[in-house]
C-alpha cells in the first residue's frame, strides 16, 4: 500500500472476513450434503422411508434455522439421530 491509500475500514475488514468464511463454509456444507446423497445407493445401504423423511426434515429445518439466524442473529444447538 502506498502512502496515498487509506487503510481499509473496519466494515471492509468484516465484509472480507464474512465473504471468506461464507464461501468456505457453504462449499463444505454442499460437499457434506452431496455425501448424504450417496447414502441413497441401495447396493451399499439399507434404509426406509422414515429414515429419508428424518434426514430431509433435519436438513430443511437447519436451512430454516440459518435463514432465521440471519434475520435475528440468534441460534440454537441441535442434535440429529435416526
Amino acid at each position: 500500500m502506498d502512502d496515498l491509500e487509506a487503510p481499509p475500514g473496519l466494515g471492509e475488514i468484516k465484509r472480507k472476513k464474512f465473504v471468506e468464511l461464507a464461501e468456505k463454509r457453504v462449499i463444505n456444507a454442499l460437499k457434506s450434503i452431496s455425501l448424504i446423497g450417496n447414502l441413497a445407493n441401495t447396493n451399499n445401504y439399507k434404509y426406509n422411508e422414515a429414515d429419508i423423511r428424518k434426514i430431509i426434515r433435519a436438513l430443511s429445518d437447519e436451512v430454516k434455522e440459518v435463514e432465521s439466524r440471519f434475520k435475528t442473529g440468534r441460534s440454537e444447538d441441535k442434535v440429529f439421530k435416526l
